[in-house]
C-alpha cells in the first residue's frame, strides 16, 4: 500500500501546526487509496543542521539524522503542513528538509499552508526547496487563514470554504505518488 506522511512544519511551543496536521491526517484517513501517518518533526529533535557532509552523501554521523532518515525513507509521498514565517517557509521545516536528500528524491508531495495571507508565500518558497530535492509537488494547495480558520488565532477550526481545498491536493497527490514508485524502481535498476 502506498504510504504518505503528513509532515508537521513547526516545532514552536504552542504551535498551531499540530492542530492543522492532525486535521489533515483525519481527513486523509477517510480515503482508502493510501495509508497516511503523521510525522512530527519535533519528535526528532533536529538542531540547526549539524552534519559535516552534504546530505547527498548520506554520510550521517548523528543519531537524530539517522532516525530522521529512516523515518522519511519509509514513505512514498508527503503532505507538508507549513505556517508562513516572515513571508517564507517555517524555519524548522526548512532545517528538517536540509538534513536529507535521497530519502525525498523521486517522491511526490502536496502542501497545506496557513497564515495571515493563507501561507501562500511559504508555499511558494517550499515548492523551490522541494524541487531541489527532486520532489514532485502537486499543483493544488490546501490554504487556511489565521483570521477565519482559527478560533482566537490558536484553535484550528476550518471554514467549509477553506476545508474543501484539501481534497484536490490528495486527489492529485495519490496518483502522482503511485506513478513515482515506477520512477524510483527504474532508478534502483540503473544504480
Amino acid at each position: 500500500m502506498t504510504k504518505i506522511a503528513i509532515v508537521t512544519g513547526s516545532t514552536r511551543p504552542g504551535r498551531n501546526n499540530s492542530g492543522v496536521a492532525e486535521w489533515v491526517l483525519a481527513q486523509a484517513q477517510q480515503r482508502s487509496d493510501a495509508e497516511f501517518e503523521l510525522v512530527d518533526i519535533a519528535d526528532f529533535n533536529l538542531p540547526l543542521l549539524d552534519e559535516a557532509y552534504p546530505a547527498a552523501y548520506q554520510n550521517y554521523t548523528n543519531d537524530h539524522t539517522k532516525a530522521w532518515s529512516e523515518k522519511i525513507a519509509e514513505f512514498d509521498g508527503f503532505v507538508f503542513v507549513t505556517a508562513e514565517y516572515n513571508h517564507s517557509v517555517a524555519p524548522a521545516l526548512a532545517n528538517a528538509l536540509s538534513y536529507l536528500n535521497a530519502e525525498f528524491a523521486n517522491k511526490a508531495a502536496g502542501i497545506v499552508g496557513y497564515g495571515s495571507a493563507m501561507g501562500v508565500r511559504a508555499v511558494e518558497h517550499l515548492r523551490g526547496i522541494l524541487s531541489e530535492l527532486q520532489v514532485a509537488h502537486v499543483q493544488k494547495t490546501g490554504m487556511f487563514s489565521l483570521f477565519t480558520d482559527f478560533e482566537n488565532f490558536s484553535t484550528f477550526a476550518p471554514t467549509e470554504l477553506s476545508a474543501v481545498t484539501l481534497a484536490p491536493v490528495l486527489d492529485q497527490l495519490v496518483p502522482w505518488t503511485k506513478a513515482l514508485e515506477a520512477v524510483r524502481a527504474e532508478a534502483l535498476v540503473a544504480a
